[in-house]
């Protein structure tokens, strides 16, 4: 290791870091989301299964009204300047992209959620994962093209999924088989976040007897989810995944309304059971998996992506172009 000298006077380079800073807030920051349930596919609307709660988890996440709760968002309703609606079918999977942006405190999050809406909701779903691993793939496909490409852009635009959300039904028994196959396929090609949805249909000691069998589950399976610990990691981040993986699957519930509790307006919704907080994590672990998503795992899920995910991706396919070069046959010399 290099001996460490101290400059005798002022040089300024430790204002490096303001500088970077600068071009981060400049540029700002791009995040893809995919969000994965069984669910009944409707023409005109993002339906997921019903009542599973997507769009609100995703508001409630990005404290904005994004998505509406009832049929998603419409493409043929008009939107924001900063919005931008896809619906497309791709390899035969109807596939619904948001693109807009989100400011906070001048940092601009530019946010891609894509569904795939209809996904498993068919008598035979074997290999229903399939279109979706191939659109994931796709997305690193592309990244690759562009990064090859001799006059490449200096900042290539990033569609590559960072985080796949996958929500599970509130059954309060077990995992079922397809979602056993579909999580570990899914983790081969990009991080995987379990969340059950609307957890408040279950009992407090369902909701932990729940959680525990699928953490049983995921370990029998070998499905090794995000986040991973890597030998770059400090005591600190490892303790930090070590508290997050004792947490999932998260078990959420989402709202955008307020409802009153002692006197004052939060976020909730009333159940049988009485009133569910949102910000309350005694309630659910809403503020978990927020906390996961923006403060503490944002830049480490795209990092991780770049890294882990696309980095596989991109020496499989160089390696296969090699190979296939080194097997065509050397022209002949007249």
């Amino acid at each position: 290791m290099a001996e460490e000298i101290r400059a005798q006077s002022y040089v300024g380079f430790d204002s490096i870091t303001q500088q970077i800073e600068h071009k981060l807030l400049k540029r700002g920051f791009q995040f893809n989301v995919i969000v994965a349930a069984f669910g009944v596919w409707n023409t005109k609307k993002w339906d997921g299964q019903t009542g599973l709660g997507k769009s609100t988890l995703i508001n409630t996440i990005f404290a904005s009204h994004l998505i509406e709760s009832k049929g998603r968002f419409m493409a043929e309703e008009p939107v924001r300047q900063t919005t931008e609606i896809q619906a497309v079918s791709h390899a035969g999977l109807m596939v619904l992209s948001l693109r807009l942006l989100i400011v906070e405190n001048g940092v601009k999050l530019r946010l891609n959620i894509v569904d795939t809406p209809g996904y498993g909701d068919q008598i035979n779903n074997e290999g229903c994962w399939d279109p979706i691993i191939k659109y994931i793939k796709d997305q690193h496909s592309a990244y690759l093209r562009k990064e090859l490409t001799a006059m490449r852009d200096r900042y290539i635009q990033d569609t590559r999924i960072h985080c796949c959300l996958y929500f599970i039904n509130p059954t309060g028994h077990a995992l079922r088989p397809i979602d056993v196959i579909v999580m570990k396929k899914l983790s081969e090609v990009v991080n995987v976040v379990p969340v059950i949805a609307k957890s408040d249909s279950l009992t407090l000691d369902e909701r932990d007897r729940f959680k525990a069998k699928i953490r049983e589950e995921l370990v029998y399976h070998n499905i090794r989810l995000y986040p991973f610990d890597t030998d770059e990691d400090d005591e600190e981040e490892i303790a930090l995944n070590q508290s997050i993986r004792s947490i999932v699957p998260f078990a959420v519930v989402g709202s955008e309304s307020n409802v009153i509790i002692d006197g004052k307006p939060v976020r909730g919704r009333k159940n049988r059971w009485g009133v569910v907080n949102v910000e309350d994590a005694s309630h659910c672990e809403f503020v978990h998996l927020r906390n996961f998503l923006t403060r503490t795992h944002l830049q480490d899920l795209i990092e991780t992506t770049a890294q882990i995910h696309y980095e596989a991706f991109r020496s499989k396919q160089l390696l296969a172009l090699k190979e296939g070069a080194n097997q065509r046959p050397a022209p002949s010399q007249q």
